[in-house]
């Protein structure tokens, strides 16, 4: 791996053709409606998969049943999302304990705790994992369980991964040589699943970084420096694809006004953000910045038990139209949905849909 990472070129880190010619060959790919709708990844954990998760570690059962009960999960997740009219489908991450320690678990490099939970907010804790040693991937792992979910629709499924940026700032890593190093072994050992789960036909490869604006330094001067090797990791993970597969990202909570050139250089065909707080805020933010790609700001605030109606979120949803052309708008929640419960969830997104649809149909058609 310090062989591979030190081999690393400028190309390495380039896609094969620039934005909008890659636009031109994923739309074709997709054929997804304007204002297409998908989620961010995760669905509900409910205590039926904790548990499950416990009786493996435990020994009360084997391998073959705690993946027979992942696959059931599968099933109803994809069935849910196609009633719903969902258009991007996601696996639903049933068999994820945490977005960061599940990978960790499967990379060499990093060690995992028993005990070592850590508050991430309110009643949430994760544990964790620390990277002590240079990263490898041995194996795939994702690729099992999007081919699964894939298998069971005509719809497209997005293969869903934790980015180096994330891996990193949500760890405790090794302090005997630069981040930037760090961050480039588990780019590269990533681009290696983003390479599987391309060559296994997945058409959407979604690499989240949540924690990008969270590590931005406290200090000016170093911040340059960070979103140097920050968005590098990030386009050594995605550059190998080719055009016809489209990469998105998704970031939290956070303020973006000061990112956006790092938003841009990770040149990323959709990004996600939180929106529905700040009544679209970042779509604003981004086209007065000039940003040319798909954004998907979010119309439904996942940290918050109500539901949004469907006027509610075409609301916010034209608003986003003001600032983003239709071409290049999507409709998805503000994050992910692993802290909520199915009711809220089955509502919620069913207004989304029915949202996104209101909006279309008053769309001027092309001739117009």
């Amino acid at each position: 791996m310090r062989a591979r990472a030190a081999a690393v070129t400028d190309a390495d880190g380039r896609r094969s053709l620039p934005y909008a010619e890659r636009a031109t060959a994923q739309r074709a790919h997709l054929r997804l409606p304007l204002l297409p709708t998908t989620t961010i990844g995760s669905f509900p954990q409910t205590g039926d998969l904790r548990t499950a998760r416990a009786d493996l570690r435990a020994g009360r059962i084997d391998g073959p049943a705690y993946e027979a009960r992942i696959e059931a999960e599968i099933r109803e997740v994809v069935a849910f999302q196609e009633k719903a009219g969902l258009d991007v489908l996601v696996h639903g991450e049933p068999e994820r304990n945490d977005m960061v320690q599940y990978f960790a678990e499967q990379l060499t490099g990093y060690l995992a705790t028993q005990h070592g939970w850590v508050q991430s907010y309110g009643t949430r804790y994760v544990r964790p994992p620390i990277l002590a040693g240079d990263i490898a991937r041995p194996e795939p792992m994702t690729v099992r369980w999007t081919r699964y979910a894939q298998s069971l629709t005509e719809r497209p499924v997005k293969g869903m991964l934790t980015g180096p940026v994330t891996m990193l700032a949500w760890s405790f890593v090794r302090d005997d040589q630069p981040l930037a190093d760090t961050a480039r072994q588990v780019a590269l050992a990533l681009r290696d699943e983003v390479d599987d789960l391309e060559a296994a036909g997945t058409p959407v490869i979604q690499v989240d970084e949540p924690a990008l604006r969270e590590t931005l330094p406290l200090r000016a001067a170093d911040r340059a420096a960070y979103l140097a090797w920050a968005t590098e990791a990030f386009r050594l993970t995605t550059g190998g694809v080719r055009p016809a597969t489209q990469i998105h990202t998704h970031m939290c909570y956070a303020e973006f006004g000061d990112i956006l050139s790092a938003i841009d250089d990770l040149d990323a065909d959709v990004i996600s953000l939180e929106a529905a707080r700040s009544h679209m805020r970042v779509a604003d933010e981004l086209a007065a910045a000039g940003y040319p790609r798909e954004v998907g700001p979010g119309v439904y605030d996942i940290h918050s038990p109500r539901v949004p109606g469907t006027d509610e979120a075409a609301r916010l949803l034209r608003k986003g139209l003001e600032a983003i052309p239709a071409e290049r708008l999507w409709v998805n929640p503000d994050c992910g949905l692993k802290t909520r419960g199915w009711p809220e969830v089955r509502a919620s997104l069913d207004h989304l849909v029915a949202a996104a649809r209101t909006v279309r149909e008053a769309l001027p058609t092309e001739g117009s």
